[in-house]
């Protein structure tokens, strides 16, 4: 796993090696544009939506719903992507913090529409990644939702079967999504859905 500064450094360089993986159909960015379009597609169901999107990184997707006139606050690890994101988007708020840490205190002042986040979560474990959503489902407004989109799989079989295949450069400090276990461990506390869109990504949806 990259560290912050791995991150700043590989800032520039993100989103062409995104691209290079992308458009090759390879793990871990296969099915990446699809997934960003379809929760694009998702947000803009609401009009001037208030978004929290969690790891934006040089804003990609945030950017584009900035431009449409939503409402953005974020925030990542990285100083060196948040100023790459900042430029496209100046007057969003956003803020340099570590997953690990939940969410700022500022951010849990508000309520949002749509709380988005692409390619992060798997930098934290999936018993974080449980705790974390749990702290997110409170901070959504009425008939809000929790986008992820991400190196996720229907189940664990799935994902070994793709870690088998990609072992020359698969990254074991990453923890990626196994639908039905993350759907277990959240019953009871919200709805899920998950929607593949390559044969290593896919879009969860969440709500209360």
């Amino acid at each position: 796993m990259l560290s912050k500064q791995g991150f700043d450094l590989w800032a520039n360089e993100y989103d062409h090696s995104v691209q290079v993986s992308e458009e090759s159909d390879s793990y871990p960015f296969a099915g990446y544009k699809e997934i960003l379009n379809a929760i694009y597609n998702e947000v803009m169901s609401t009009e001037k939506a208030n978004i929290l999107d969690i790891g934006f990184g040089t804003g990609v997707l945030a950017s584009r719903l900035y431009e449409a006139g939503h409402d953005i606050n974020g925030i990542d690890f990285s100083n060196e992507m948040i100023r790459i994101a900042q430029l496209k988007m100046p007057y969003a708020q956003l803020i340099e913090w570590d997953l690990t840490h939940g969410l700022p205190e500022h951010f849990k002042k508000k309520q949002y529409d749509v709380i988005i986040s692409t390619y992060a979560l798997h930098h934290i474990s999936d018993r974080e990644k449980v705790a974390f959503i749990k702290e997110l489902l409170p901070q959504l407004s009425e008939n809000g939702k929790i986008l992820i989109g991400d190196v996720a799989f229907e189940n664990r079989r799935k994902l070994e079967a793709c870690r088998s295949e990609n072992l020359h450069h698969w990254d074991d400090d990453e923890f990626y999504f196994a639908f039905d276990e993350l759907k277990a461990e959240l019953e009871g506390s919200c709805k899920l859905e998950f929607h593949d869109f390559s044969h290593c990504g896919g879009v969860i949806q969440i709500s209360n």
